[in-house]
């Protein structure tokens, strides 16, 4: 009896041992399937991007460039997808690379984030100004946003993602005054800042950084041009208390105004603009502006 006992205490540990091996296994493939799985996200996302930068040669009069500084986070960065047309340039729409240089402009415009960022709203908005405005302008779009930054890390130049968000700012703002007028900011951000904590504050804290913008930029009366968050949401109560707080302070500030972003749809995560979404908003942001400037 005790000779059986042993050997079923000897198999018993060797079954819980052979478990142990096959969880083993098995968690392996599950990681490397999830590494293919987000391999291919990656390629997927990225196939488009643009495969060479093409730098400015001859840089155009001071005096004839219009500056616009994109702001805000992830929505104002872009998650859209790049296809092969938000890759064909114009020679008046510049942007300028990770050190600063003028190139002209393929999205995605934004590269804080090269692991997150997509198609943003940026080259869409220049597009779109082109058929407005002179024919002698050229278009400067500076990219500023950071996904997931709240508008107290702007006030407080806090470090979001390895960058300090309103040192970053005053930076690309001084490149906008090297070359060209500051003319308008487009702002996307409040999703961060969706909750009962913070929403209270968003009015006042919006009010904040505008007069900040304002001041780096040297224009009090500077407009400043507010994409609402999208219907979407999984906590949709909160993002529309947010766009409520947007839609009351575009009324005590003549130089702000909201853009509507109700009728776009979502890349699959119910937070992210898709691609159409995204051009969408930047012809808004561009009607926007030209309403205001008239």
């Amino acid at each position: 009896m005790r000779k059986q006992f042993k050997m079923l205490l000897i198999f018993s540990r060797r079954s819980k041992s052979t478990k142990i091996s096959e969880m083993k296994k098995c968690l392996f493939v599950f990681l490397f399937l999830g590494l293919i799985s987000w391999k291919k996200i990656q390629d997927n996302r990225t196939k488009d991007f643009p495969k060479n930068i093409e730098y400015v040669e001859q840089i155009p009069a001071k005096e004839k460039v219009w500056v616009f500084l994109m702001a805000g986070q992830s929505n104002m960065a872009g998650r859209g997808i790049v296809e092969p047309q938000d890759t064909v340039p114009d020679k008046r729409i510049l942007t300028i690379d990770a050190r600063g240089k003028l190139i002209y402009a393929k999205e995605p415009l934004h590269f804080y984030e090269p692991t997150r960022t997509g198609l943003d709203c940026g080259l869409s908005f220049g597009k779109k100004l082109l058929a407005k405005i002179p024919s002698d302008i050229t278009i400067l779009l500076l990219p500023t946003a950071i996904g997931g930054s709240a508008i107290g890390q702007w006030l407080g130049d806090s470090s979001y993602r390895g960058v300090n968000l309103l040192t970053n700012f005053k930076e690309k703002a001084a490149i906008g005054k090297q070359y060209g007028t500051i003319k308008a900011i487009l702002w996307h951000q409040g999703e961060s800042d969706a909750n009962v904590k913070r929403i209270p504050l968003y009015k006042e804290n919006l009010d904040k950084l505008f007069t900040l913008f304002r001041e780096i930029a040297g224009n009090h009366t500077l407009p400043v041009f507010i994409g609402e968050l999208g219907s979407y949401s999984n906590t949709k109560k909160e993002w529309m208390q947010i766009n409520d707080v947007i839609h009351a302070y575009v009324v005590q500030d003549k130089f702000a105004s909201f853009i509507k972003t109700d009728d776009f749809i979502h890349v699959g995560d119910t937070v992210h603009f898709n691609s159409d979404g995204q051009r969408m908003m930047g012809e808004r942001f561009a009607n926007a502006y030209l309403k205001k400037r008239n």
